[in-house]
């Protein structure tokens, strides 16, 4: 299933938009958010074990790149793999303390068994909330 993700910071006016596949139609937010997870954990752990052989940028990338603000080669220092299991229990722990809130078709979905209805034209918001830290005198 094709779907658009966007996502966004507080405070900040920038919105990255995402297109997103999912292999089969979530039953709820819960199987939303897992799908995704799963899907950039594969991302990432496959970032991680691929070899770049070609060791400079075209033109092509250093534009691309040059739009998200950061110019570099890609080589990583790190090249430990994501756990799944892990990145999926914090993204549902992060959803119920309230570090993101999620929208599908502007409408706020607050909880996990909450049924979805998505289609290919449906939008989906992860919105990350920011907290204030400080002393109030």
């Amino acid at each position: 299933m094709e779907l658009t993700l966007q996502l966004k910071r507080l405070g900040k006016k920038k919105v990255k938009k995402v297109p997103f596949t999912l292999d089969e139609n979530p039953k709820n937010l819960e199987e939303l958010l897992i799908g995704c997870v799963k899907n950039q954990v594969e991302a990432f752990n496959k970032k991680r074990t691929e070899v770049n052989v070609i060791g400079f940028l075209s033109p092509a990338e250093i534009e691309e790149k040059a739009e998200s603000g950061k110019v570099e080669f890609g080589e990583l220092a790190n090249t430990d793999l994501a756990n799944l299991q892990k990145a999926i229990d914090n993204v549902l722990l992060a959803f119920k303390d309230g570090l993101f809130v999620v929208f599908v078709d502007e409408d706020e979905i607050t909880d996990l068994k909450t049924p979805l209805d998505l289609t290919s034209e449906s939008v989906i918001a992860f919105i990350r909330m920011t907290f204030l830290v400080g002393t109030y005198w």
